[in-house]
């Protein structure tokens, strides 16, 4: 009798366990795994290898389940009843985990509603799963569901290509032609549209980007240049496969063999930082500079992947705004490079911030024996916007909105800001290669994988913004100097970036030993004006070409840099990180040059609102709608000469409409 009450016993627990075992993986293992397998990107930015992605496919599959199915087995020593109770509690509390996220793609229903929704289906679940036996039989069957997912993962997911790299790159490139091989320096910029460079005239703005108009003058710039997709995982293979997105595939040498490191590879050493992509085949190079990797890494992100996609609310965070560069201090690299002579480099702060890949490409652009390509993909200007022009970093709630009243043109503002920043990148890659007696002699490249629009209700990259600016996001910069090449020269042809490859290739005197779509620029150009982008591979939307006209910049309000009185308090605001203002120390290279908060109901929207430090107006915005933070205003101070080291004062001014200015008491 004892045997048989054990047998049933433990028959009972795996039972148990095998419930816990499917719905944790519904809860937790599939949805997981479904985000990570369309997202190669994260692990390729982050140098996952194989045998760490096994790893947290391990953890993600097995840890969860152990500890909730331990948790119910130690109720057991409370006796019987306490055990059958937990384990209904917790299939109940599943059940309501499962429910959010099934109301999140099900219903509109959103945060604490759905939340109460779901809670209500999970004790319906918990109570027909003890009433009856058919749910309990089904869960039992449904426990071979997480061996489903991992091998889905594993076998068919585009991160499979990662996980299991198949091949180490194509035929490597002839060389053609007499002329031999110049040293090749390409520098891939990311979200940055043309017209944001632009001045009214048409012409680059040198007044605001004096590098890139530096850039310019000694290059040809093709200004009707336009990137083929808005997402770098299908851009940046584009331009370096001269092949239109074809497939929706991990950026990985194995499943684009053909590309410019394998053609390149034959005939060039190769000295490649790639960010988000691992086209470049070990065989061909190394790429020992990381933003952060590690396992630790890749599970504190999963873990707010898991965050993202389990909970009731919609995530407001860019998933590729997840993709940060680490500056110089994070990396732990030394301060042997040169300080910039330039005196306009404030506080030494861009040798501080930039970040770690830039400092690692500098580093190796110096003249060589054997012909050299210098490439890197540099997440720059691209979100989050973190860099002032001057090159100090401040910092940004992670969920600000970038669409909606208000929000969208704070957006673009921190966009342009971090834009100087870029042109300052430029002018010392410039300065690099002029030092080292590079520049005269090397092909340079200096584009970006595609823009990003700012039209309100059309912000992003996206189809819709797509159709309502594609002047915005499909147009970018794109400039090439020749070696020897002496003056600036402008070329209006239609070129789109499956042309970057054949032109790279035929400047450099390589054959390429594939068929692409694109046409080198030592050709006649193309007599159709079409433009193909393709928001998803395979299905191109096109659009007529010419080169687009820019927006107009933002007005400054008058009240910007203007001296005010602080004067006695007229009414209230709330302003985030107060403390920032009392302890700054600008010699870190960070300020609190964001200032956002909230103001009493009582302010209508629209009201204008004036930040100012030490006495200065930085930045005049309006009141908008409560963001889901609570927000309803936030302003970027992009004059870092407004700071001074330690305490800085904080006035925030309500702004009437005879344009006198009433002092809000900030707490």
């Amino acid at each position: 009798m004892a045997e048989q009450r054990w047998f049933h016993g433990w028959r009972g627990e795996l039972s148990r366990l095998l419930e816990i075992v499917a719905l944790v993986g519904l809860v937790i293992t599939q949805p997981l795994l479904d985000v990570l397998g369309r997202s190669p990107d994260f692990f390729l930015f982050h140098r996952a290898d194989p045998a760490q992605i096994l790893l947290l496919v391990a953890l993600v599959t097995a840890v969860p389940t152990a500890g909730v199915a331990l948790l119910g087995a130690l109720s057991r020593l409370a006796g019987r009843t306490a055990r059958a109770v937990t384990h209904t509690g917790l299939v109940g509390l599943l059940l309501a985990a499962l429910a959010v996220q099934v109301g999140r793609h099900g219903t509109p229903l959103r945060g604490v509603p759905l939340l109460l929704v779901a809670l209500l289906a999970g004790a319906a679940g918990a109570a027909a799963h003890r009433r009856w036996r058919a749910p309990g039989r089904v869960l039992r069957l449904a426990a071979a569901g997480p061996v489903a997912f991992v091998a889905l993962f594993l076998l068919v997911s585009p991160t499979s290509a990662v996980v299991l790299p198949r091949g180490d790159g194509g035929a490597a490139g002839t060389a053609q032609g007499s002329a031999g091989h110049p040293p090749v320096v390409m520098l891939i910029l990311d979200e940055l549209p043309l017209v944001s460079l632009l001045g009214a005239d048409g012409k680059i703005d040198a007044a605001r980007y004096p590098h890139f108009a530096e850039l310019a003058g000694g290059s040809t710039w093709y200004r009707n240049s336009t990137g083929v997709s808005g997402w770098t995982p299908n851009a940046l293979p584009a331009m370096l496969t001269g092949r239109y997105p074809a497939r929706s595939v991990a950026p990985h040498y194995s499943q684009y063999p053909d590309n410019l490191f394998t053609a390149f590879g034959g005939l060039y050493d190769i000295r490649a930082e790639e960010s988000i992509t691992r086209l470049c085949p070990p065989s061909r190079c190394e790429q020992p500079t990381t933003p952060e990797q590690g396992l630790g890494v890749l599970v504190r992100e999963t873990g707010k992947l898991l965050g993202q996609v389990a909970g009731p609310t919609e995530s407001a965070v860019d998933p590729e705004d997840s993709y940060r560069e680490q500056t110089r201090a994070e990396a732990g690299l030394d301060a042997a490079e040169p300080v910039p002579a330039d005196p306009k480099f404030r506080w030494d702060s861009l040798d501080d911030n930039q970040p770690a890949r830039f400092t690692s490409f500098l580093a190796g652009l110096k003249p060589t024996t054997r012909p050299t390509l210098h490439f890197l993909h540099l997440l720059m200007p691209h979100s989050p916007w973190a860099y002032l022009p001057s090159g100090a970093r401040y910092d940004a709630p992670e969920d600000l909105p970038n669409d909606g009243a208000g929000w969208v043109d704070l957006a673009r503002q921190r966009h342009l800001a971090q834009l100087g920043y870029t042109d300052r990148l430029i002018g010392e890659t410039l300065r690099t290669l002029r030092a080292s007696g590079l520049y005269d002699q090397a092909l340079v490249v200096v584009t970006a994988d595609h823009g990003v629009s700012f039209r309100a209700g059309a912000q992003g990259r996206g189809m819709d913004a797509i159709k309502a600016a594609a002047g915005e996001v499909a147009w970018v910069p794109t400039f090439v100097k020749e070696p020897r090449q002496q003056t600036g020269r402008v070329d209006d042809r239609n070129w789109e970036h499956v042309d970057l490859l054949p032109t790279v290739a035929d400047e450099a005197g390589v054959r390429l030993p594939w068929k692409v779509d694109g046409r080198s620029a030592r050709q006649a150009p193309r007599t159709d004006a079409t433009k193909h982008f393709y928001d998803r591979p395979g299905e191109p939307v096109t659009f007529p070409g010419g080169v687009p006209t820019p927006p107009p910049l933002p007005t400054p309000h008058p009240l910007v840099g203007t001296q005010v009185q602080s004067g006695p308090a007229a009414g209230s605001a709330r302003v985030a990180d107060l403390a920032a203002f009392t302890a700054t120390d600008p010699d870190t290279g960070t300020l609190p040059a964001l200032v956002w908060g909230d103001v009493p109901d009582r302010i209508p929207d629209g009201t204008l609102l004036a930040v100012a430090i030490n006495g200065r107006v930085g930045a005049v915005v309006p009141v908008v709608p409560a963001d889901p933070g609570g927000r309803r205003f936030a302003a970027l101070l992009t004059d870092d000469k407004l700071f001074r080291a330690g305490t800085n004062t904080l006035d925030v001014f309500q702004v009437s409409a005879d344009g006198t200015l009433r002092r809000l008491a900030l707490s």
